[in-house]
C-alpha cells in the first residue's frame, strides 16, 4: 500500500478494507468476496476522482511532494543510452543536479534536471534536490555542449529551491543561478522544460527559462515555498495553507497568468498512482514541442524565448 496524504484518509479506509477482505479470503479460500471487493473498489475509484477534481492549493503542494511521485531518475526511462556527465570543471560534482546526453525518440538530446531522492539514503545523497553552485555550473557546461553539437535541451525541474547554506553562498550561489538563467536565454537550440513536482524559486527558474514550459497537472511553481511565505508575511506556520492560496502556485493559476504554456494531465489520483502514464504523458508533450521548434533557425529560437519571458505579466499591469 502506498503512502496516503492527510486528505486521502477516506480513500485509505476503503482501500484498507479491500486489503483486509483479500487477506481474509487468502486465509479462508471458501469466502466469497469478489462482489464486495468490486463494490468497495468502485466507491474508492469514485472517491479518488471526486477528491482530486477539487484539490485546494495546499493539497496540490502535498501531491507535488508525494514520496511516490516519479522523480528525475524515473524519467530517465524516456531516454535511450543516457550518459550522465559529472562536475562543473571548477569545484566538484553536485548530485542534486543530474545532467547528460542521450537519445529521445531517435534524436540526440541534452538532459538536465534535479533529483530529490526517494528514501533517506538517496535524499541525503542528492541533498533533497537542492543544488549547490557547482550544480548550476554543470548545467551551463551541458548547455555549452548542446549548443556546440546542435542538441535540443530537455529540462525536468523538481526542487524546493537552491541550497541556501553558508557553503553555497561562499561559492557564489546567487551568481550561479543568475548566469544559468542567462545561459538559458542565450541558448541557440530548443529548450523545453517541465515542472514534474516542485518548482521552487530561482533554483527552478534557472532550469526553466525555456522556449516551452510545461507543468504536470498537480505540480507547483512558486517564488517561495508556502512555509517560507507564511513565516515571512505572518510569522506563523499555521498560515501555510493561506500562503499556498495567495502564491497562485498551481498549474491552473500559472497557465492563466501566462507563466507556463501548457498543463500535462496526470492519471486520476496523481502521478504517484500511475507513474508510467505520467512519464509517458510528459514524453509525448516534449516530443510535440521539439517537433514544432525543429524548423526554427537558432537566432529565432533565442529571440522567441526572450520575448516569451519579457511578455510575462504585461497584461496584468494594463
Amino acid at each position: 500500500m502506498h503512502a496516503y496524504l492527510d486528505f486521502e484518509r477516506p480513500i485509505a479506509e476503503l482501500e484498507g478494507k479491500i486489503v483486509e477482505l483479500r487477506q481474509m479470503a487468502k486465509d479462508d479460500p471458501r469466502m466469497e468476496i469478489e462482489g464486495e471487493v468490486t463494490r468497495l473498489q468502485g466507491r474508492a475509484d469514485q472517491l479518488v476522482k471526486d477528491i482530486y477534481a477539487r484539490l485546494a492549493p495546499w493539497q496540490k503542494v502535498q501531491v507535488a511532494r508525494h514520496p511516490g511521485r516519479p522523480h528525475f531518475t524515473d524519467y530517465i526511462s524516456l531516454f535511450d543510452d543516457f550518459t550522465p556527465l559529472s562536475g562543473d570543471r571548477g569545484f566538484g560534482e553536485d548530485a542534486a543536479v543530474i545532467a547528460g546526453l542521450g537519445r529521445f525518440r531517435g534524436r540526440s538530446v541534452a538532459v538536465v534536471g534535479q533529483e530529490k531522492g526517494n528514501d533517506t539514503q538517496t535524499r541525503l545523497r542528492h541533498n533533497f534536490g537542492m543544488a549547490m553552485p557547482e550544480g548550476y555550473r554543470k548545467v551551463q557546461r551541458i548547455f555549452d555542449l548542446a549548443e556546440r553539437f546542435s542538441l535540443p535541451v530537455i529540462s525536468l525541474v523538481d526542487t524546493s529551491g537552491a541550497y541556501a547554506g553558508v557553503a553555497a553562498e561562499e561559492r557564489g550561489q546567487a551568481q550561479a543561478i543568475a548566469t544559468t538563467t542567462q545561459a538559458c536565454l542565450n541558448l541557440r537550440v530548443p529548450l523545453v522544460a517541465t515542472i514534474i513536482g516542485e518548482g521552487g524559486s530561482g533554483g527552478a527558474v534557472a532550469l526553466a527559462t525555456a522556449n516551452r514550459v510545461f507543468m504536470l497537472e498537480n505540480s507547483v511553481y512558486s517564488v517561495i515555498s508556502p512555509e517560507g511565505c507564511a513565516s515571512i508575511l505572518w510569522k506563523r506556520q499555521e498560515k501555510t495553507q493561506d500562503a499556498a492560496g495567495a502564491l497562485r502556485l498551481t498549474a491552473q493559476d500559472l497557465l492563466g497568468l501566462g507563466v507556463i504554456d501548457e498543463i500535462i494531465p496526470e492519471p486520476v489520483g496523481g502521478a504517484h498512482r500511475g507513474p508510467d502514464e505520467a512519464i509517458a504523458n510528459v514524453g509525448d508533450a516534449v516530443a510535440q514541442a521539439l517537433s514544432e521548434f525543429s524548423a526554427l533557425p537558432p537566432d529565432e529560437l533565442r529571440l522567441q524565448r526572450r520575448k516569451k519571458f519579457l511578455a510575462i505579466g504585461r497584461d496584468l499591469v494594463k
